[in-house]
């Protein structure tokens, strides 16, 4: 789990354009498997991440509502591609493109999740920005309670606006 010790800096790590950042976990979100990439990007050691929650470099400026709907997609067996700013160990953060795919065992179940992030686009990430710092205000706003409902409202009505679906807007982007 994300240690709340660790204070979010100014710092960014840009992707190089030829990184891969690979991951892999149980249908729990507890990393099993992490590439060189991504223990750079991370800052934490393969033993650190081994066993986690993929949730350890998660940046607070991330909406909760985005998580939701990446689980959710996932979680129905659907890949699902998203902008995503993560925090390394040392407070520093950065950006990625992501594409999360679910794993199937031989009976159909899933059995974990296959995520490959790359470097994104500059236009995405301004794009997303705004609109994820928006969503973290309405969270912040509504309250612990209701933070993800109005977090993703705010989504849904931009999203019903410009006739797209979440991943049709961030590959467009």
């Amino acid at each position: 789990m994300k240690n709340p010790n660790i204070v979010p800096t100014t710092v960014e790590k840009v992707m190089r354009e030829d990184d891969f950042i690979v991951s892999k976990t149980d249908p729990t979100g507890r990393i099993t498997y992490g590439n060189r990439i991504f223990v750079e990007f991370s800052g934490y050691s393969e033993k650190e991440l081994l066993g986690a929650q993929h949730n350890i470099i998660r940046h607070p400026d991330m909406p909760r509502a985005v998580f939701k709907l990446l689980w959710d997609t996932i979680a129905a067996g659907n890949e699902c591609n998203a902008y995503v700013k993560n925090m390394a160990k040392d407070g520093s953060f950065y950006w990625v493109f992501t594409n999360v795919t679910p794993q199937h065992g031989p009976s159909g179940n899933i059995v974990g999740y296959y995520s490959v992030r790359r470097k994104p686009k500059a236009s995405g990430v301004k794009t997303v920005t705004g609109l994820y710092r928006a969503m973290r205000e309405a969270e912040k706003n509504a309250g612990a309670r209701d933070a993800i409902a109005a977090s993703a409202k705010l989504l849904t009505d931009l999203l019903a606006e410009k006739g797209l679906s979440y991943d049709e807007l961030v590959l467009a982007i």
